[in-house]
């Protein structure tokens, strides 16, 4: 991404990849379906004094926004959050509004995870999370992570890193 790109953050919670962004000299926009979230979003910008980033209550099976008005779309640790259709419908949903020879980037857990101490402790959070939370960790899990979820989707992969030694993937896929 560079300055002057309008990016989507999608399930942006509190909004820090949407600020982070905006602090580039990025055009951001985060949608997340909770109102506190964005509450607590619309915060940091106020403090900031951010005027290139934006948040708004929007549900990611839905998103608001025309066809082809972004060029990029991330989502930061939110598929390992939602069911499997839920998971094909967001990405669905967030190659519809980005331009074709845009980018869509993915941040989540690795598959398989990591055999470190690190790796146990994200098991154990995602079970305090509660029994859908933890049953949707574990589908992801199965179904093999972004690397299924990428081809299920006919997203061609274009760059790859690992992120928390080696606990998180980010993923750039490009929206041909």
């Amino acid at each position: 991404m560079k300055a002057g790109d309008r990016v989507l953050d999608v399930c942006c919670g509190t909004g820090d990849q949407a600020v982070y962004y905006a602090q580039k000299n990025i055009t951001a926009t985060g949608v997340d379906r909770s109102p506190n979230m964005i509450k607590i979003a619309e915060i940091k910008k106020s403090k900031l004094g951010l005027s290139n980033v934006s948040f708004q209550i929007a549900d990611a099976l839905d998103l608001p926004f025309h066809d082809s008005l972004f060029d990029y779309a991330s989502i930061c640790l939110g598929l390992h959050e939602k069911e499997r259709v839920a998971r094909n419908i967001i990405i669905s949903e967030m190659k519809r509004v980005v331009r074709k020879g845009g980018a869509l980037v993915f941040t989540d857990f690795q598959v398989p995870l990591p055999q470190r101490p690190i790796a146990y402790l994200t098991k154990t959070i995602e079970f305090i999370g509660g029994r859908d939370h933890f049953r949707y960790f574990r589908d992801y899990i199965a179904q093999g992570g972004m690397t299924e979820i990428l081809k299920i989707n006919q997203l061609g992969e274009e760059k790859r890193d690992y992120l928390k030694n080696g606990l998180m993937v980010i993923i750039k896929a490009s929206n041909t």
